[in-house]
């Protein structure tokens, strides 16, 4: 009997590990207000084993030497592209949590979730940890 409670465990882990490694990799990223693609984001795995995301192409601006003229720190004025925005996450059942997202547009950090949904990545952000007050984006891979 133990030894089933311990498979059962492993082959839930392995789906949960599964279901990360889907997120990793890169997605497009899409305007709220207009559906245009903007960007593609680049997430992957650091070497502290907690997951990143960085942007590694622009879509839509002509401009591809765009700074980040609102972040503050060190991020300020680094070029948009190379940029990493989604930093810090850890894996927990199949989603990425508990890290922070950048919007290079404001220059603000909000909380960040990350989960896939019919083949689409949803990043949640948000001004509290629990995700109540703030929005979605999908992003396609």
């Amino acid at each position: 009997m133990r030894q089933i409670g311990i498979i059962v465990l492993l082959l839930v882990a392995m789906s949960t590990s599964a279901q990360v490694n889907k997120i990793l990799g890169d997605w497009k990223t899409v305007d709220d207000k207009t559906g245009e693609k903007r960007s593609v984001v680049t997430i992957y795995k650091g070497s502290d084993g907690l997951y990143y995301g960085k942007i590694s192409k622009m879509l839509m601006y002509t401009d591809l030497d765009l700074k980040c003229d609102q972040c503050k720190g060190e991020d300020y004025n680094k070029p948009i592209v190379g940029l990493v925005i989604i930093r810090g996450m850890k894996a927990e059942n199949g989603e990425l949590v508990g890290g922070k997202v950048l919007d290079p547009e404001s220059g603000k950090f909000y909380y960040g979730k990350i989960y896939l949904k019919d083949d689409k990545l949803v990043l949640r952000g948000s001004l509290d940890k629990r995700g109540f007050l703030g929005r979605n984006q999908e992003w396609v891979k």
